[in-house]
């Protein structure tokens, strides 16, 4: 598993999949902080995740297309299928090694909030820190989903177009919940709905339920690419 976690790790350094996705990230986290924060004066950081949330809808696909689609396409797929490796261990490497990819760009980009000091003498960093947080677990969700959607194609265009397809939906379900009268109905949206699970904390709370949501999806994702390639292996 860490041989694996390593040369994906390593790849993102060695091709321009890793150069790229850090570029466009900061590139758009960075205009967006500017926008809402710098631009309007102000310390609120809560509109720059929700329009961080929507760019993550195409970003993310940028650091999980390649995952087991370039390994399909390349022919390099049957060499982790008859590794040593469990499956399970094989699919961890990989999401681990998207998240710090991930984690290490968004870890980069909290150097922003070091200028909110120029409106703000005291910044509200509970505030801050849960949006982050929140932030940091919606990522995971979406890389997740994004190793799954690579899983099942060898073509990369498919693979981030299909990402970008679910994890749409995902944000959508949110802004269709507030159209439904039906109160079952929209109950049900907002259960499904991603972004109303991280509001909670764009007020500072540490909300273990959404938590738990957020890992929840993860684990069930990373399940289902294990399950793919448990029937690709028997195949």
């Amino acid at each position: 598993m860490l041989a694996i976690f390593k040369r994906e790790l390593r790849s993102y350094f060695t091709t321009p999949t890793g150069y790229i996705f850090a570029a466009v990230f900061l590139c758009a986290s960075g205009f967006l902080f500017a926008f809402c924060t710098l631009q309007m004066q102000t310390a609120d950081v809560s509109s720059y995740f929700q329009f961080l949330m929507y760019a993550y809808i195409v970003i993310i696909p940028l650091l999980t297309m390649r995952s087991f689609a370039e390994e399909k396409k390349s022919g390099t797929e049957q060499l982790l299928l008859t590794s040593p490796v469990s499956l399970t261990s094989m699919v961890m490497a990989k999401f681990l090694a998207a998240f710090t990819m991930f984690f290490g760009t968004l870890l980069v980009s909290c150097l922003y909030f070091f200028t909110i000091g120029i409106y703000a003498t005291d910044p509200n960093w509970a505030k801050i820190m849960g949006c982050t947080f929140g932030m940091l677990l919606v990522g995971m969700c979406f890389i997740a989903i994004g190793i799954f959607v690579s899983s099942l194609t060898d073509n990369l265009f498919a693979a981030a177009i299909g990402t970008i397809g679910i994890l749409a939906g995902l944000v959508v379900v949110a802004i269709i919940n507030g159209l439904i009268d039906n109160y079952f109905v929209r109950m049900i949206f907002d259960w499904l709905s991603i972004y109303s699970r991280y509001l909670n904390f764009t007020y500072g709370i540490f909300d273990i339920a959404s938590a738990v949501y957020y890992i929840s999806i993860c684990v069930v994702f990373l399940f289902l690419t294990v399950r793919v390639y448990e029937k690709r292996r028997l195949a």
